[in-house]
């Protein structure tokens, strides 16, 4: 099949990873710019295969360089409709990574690739080489397109050009599901692309849960269903409701335990901390537990910087990604943040109390106005010292639920405060078989147990209790 090509084309290169010694060029990415497009078009709109570029080809680029990168698919066929988009546009992540060599990462404007120095020897030298094996995985797996043609930029100017537009297509879709809700519907959509890097991982869409990627929403699962029942995007029929505030549904639970070969069982869709939905690695922001404060942060991909609790976010999404159900930490796309059953089963918008001002001015509409300017950024917070005094300092939610857990502290014996640790994580119920946060406590001992964890302390130091004289 791959003949005409000088890589191997297989989904066996799947979750391949291409590690910074082993690259000879980066595009887009964290450090860089890029996208990724899929348009539909009339079939006498479209000239089949045919592939444009505009910026400077791969033989032109320096090994260790790092380039801007937007690729845009014009798709054509009668069954293609603007409600496809999104879903093609996913595949590109799929189909990218069977090229040997070849690491596609992430999606819409987060999207990152890496080509390795052994693809460039054995005779990559063009995009074009990249874009005709992809458009060609299109057209096999999706029989729907009839025609498809691409252009990709590797052009500064022109990706911010094209990229402000593609933002605006993006809104445009996210805005559709707006007026719709999980209960006005019988089914939800999952999704397995991220399978390949994420085994144990089911992405639920619902209405008011975007995918995790930020890519995929109600109605681009329910196409994608349509034309492609045997594909990753299916319908998952919601069952009877469990947990209303939680989003918990027997249906999604069932699905749950099939998809993921058991890993788990119980999936609550808008709960944070019990039986939290997995996050795969795509996802767009990561949310994190800061027990000294008993709330909530949220960190993006865009921020370099470190949050509060001293952490970037590559750090935190490598703690958070995997297809686990990780207690402290969740993956979500943007459009989540939209949602008004957000993390409702944990305090919803009252419960955030961190995430970078990039970030917040993106979704500023969305917030609470009464929480507007309440919720520090970068700015504003440098530590946790500084983040509890902002939150005292503005009056924040979370103050409120201080106050309750230094009452009941103080209504405790006396001789179980003497046994106290300085802080504790304020009590949560862990459901059974989870990874757990590390608990300090009193008594004989300190037990630590940790799962699926990967931890780095500097220091720890134990106390016991002084003798009495």
């Amino acid at each position: 099949m791959a003949n005409e090509f000088p890589f191997e084309i297989s989904p066996m290169f799947e979750g391949e990873r291409v590690r910074k010694d082993d690259m000879f060029v980066e595009l887009a990415g964290p450090k860089s710019r890029g996208f990724e497009l899929v348009r539909a078009a009339g079939l006498d709109e479209i000239e089949d295969g045919k592939f444009t570029l505009i910026g400077p080809d791969i033989s032109g680029m320096q090994e260790g360089s790092r380039h801007p990168y937007a690729m845009i698919y014009r798709i054509a066929g009668k069954l293609v409709e603007a409600d496809l988009e999104a879903i093609v546009e996913r595949r590109n992540h799929d189909f990218q990574n069977y090229i040997q060599g070849y690491m596609h990462l992430n999606q819409r404007y987060d999207v990152w690739v890496r080509i390795n120095k052994d693809a460039i020897k054995k005779g990559l030298k063009s995009f074009e080489q990249v874009a005709k094996a992809t458009m060609m995985l299109f057209k096999n797996e999706l029989p729907f397109i009839e025609k498809i043609e691409a252009t990709y930029i590797t052009d500064p100017e022109e990706v911010e050009k094209q990229r402000a537009e593609a933002i605006k297509i993006y809104e445009a879709r996210d805005a559709r599901t707006k007026g719709l809700h999980d209960e006005d519907v019988d089914v939800f959509y999952g999704c397995t692309l991220c399978q390949s890097f994420a085994p144990t991982n089911v992405c639920v869409v619902t209405p008011d849960r975007i995918s995790l990627c930020g890519a995929i929403n109600w109605f681009d699962g329910r196409a994608a269903a349509k034309v492609d029942p045997e594909g990753p995007q299916f319908a998952i029929p919601k069952g009877e409701i469990i947990d209303k505030v939680g989003g918990e549904y027997s249906g999604v639970n069932e699905k749950a335990v099939a998809l993921s070969g058991g890993e788990y069982s119980r999936i609550k869709l808008h709960s944070f901390f019990e039986y939290p939905h997995t996050s795969c690695g795509c996802f767009e922001v990561v949310g994190f537990y800061i027990p000294e404060v008993d709330g909530i942060g949220w960190v993006d991909r865009d921020f370099s910087g470190t949050a509060p609790n001293g952490l970037a976010f590559s750090t935190m999404a490598g703690q958070t990604g995997g297809g686990k159900q990780i207690i402290g930490f969740l993956g979500v796309g943007v459009n989540y943040f939209r949602s008004p059953k957000f993390i409702q089963a944990d305090g919803g918008w009252e419960r955030v109390i961190w995430m970078p001002k990039n970030l917040r001015e993106k979704i500023k509409a969305d917030i609470p106005p009464e929480l507007a300017d309440k919720i520090p950024t970068e700015e504003d917070v440098t530590d946790l010292k500084t983040l509890r005094d902002y939150l005292e300092k503005k009056q924040h939610p979370i103050t409120r639920r201080w106050v309750k857990e230094e009452a009941a502290a103080e209504a405790a014996p006396a001789e179980s405060a003497a046994a106290a640790p300085a802080w504790s994580v304020p009590a949560m119920t862990m459901p059974a078989g989870m990874p757990m946060m590390p608990q300090f406590g009193g008594g004989e001992g300190v037990k630590l147990v940790f799962k699926n964890a990967k931890i780095t302390i500097d220091r720890i130091v134990l106390k016991g209790k002084e003798k009495q004289s």
